[in-house]
């Protein structure tokens, strides 16, 4: 069960200690006014599954959007597995590259979305990204779960669920920042 729905122990502890991070103000997301968001960033580690996901998705829904990785290489494909669960939902992640975190090209009215509070952190550090508004994307889900652990090299099935929720956090992000929507 653990596996399926959390990916790993890991992923499952990472999710309890996530909450009480976001309540207590320890998260270092930085609000983003609806009416300035102009495109939607999604950020991971590596940038070839949950972030490139949710950029697809978002792109899908009507939305300016960019992903990259915190660490990763510019111009690495998607990964194999993750491109087969986004097929399975409806998504074509295939011609998606990786961009790392030093390509990335910052545009006022960026929104910042991580998967995880440990990379809203190395986001608030990074003095190019500090000013810029970062969420966690686990907001947008239902039930909230701040912390999407990454599915790479995981369980089939949990690599399902993670971008089952990403695309359903998507959906609900799209709708809360209409700037971010192409005309």
């Amino acid at each position: 069960m653990i596996r399926s729905r959390f990916g790993t122990l890991r992923g499952l502890v990472r999710l309890a200690l996530s909450y009480p991070q976001l309540a207590l103000g320890r998260s270092a997301s930085v609000a983003g006014d609806p009416a300035q968001v102009r495109r939607l960033v999604f950020v991971c580690q590596g940038n070839i599954c949950r972030s490139a996901f949710a950029d697809v998705v978002a792109r899908g829904a009507g939305a300016q959007s960019a992903s990259f990785g915190l660490s990763t290489t510019t111009g690495r494909a998607a990964h194999g597995p993750a491109i087969a669960a986004a097929r399975a939902l409806g998504h074509d992640l295939s011609a998606h590259r990786a961009i790392d975190l030093k390509d990335y090209r910052p545009q006022p009215g960026d929104l910042l979305l991580a998967m995880e509070v440990r990379q809203l952190h190395r986001l608030a550090a990074d003095p190019r990204l500090n000013g810029l508004p970062r969420m966690l994307l686990g907001r947008w889900t239902r039930p909230m779960l701040p912390h999407l652990h990454d599915p790479y090299g995981l369980d089939d099935r949990y690599m399902a669920r993670c971008l089952a929720r990403i695309e359903r956090a998507v959906g609900a992000l799209v709708s809360a920042f209409p700037g971010a929507r192409l005309s």
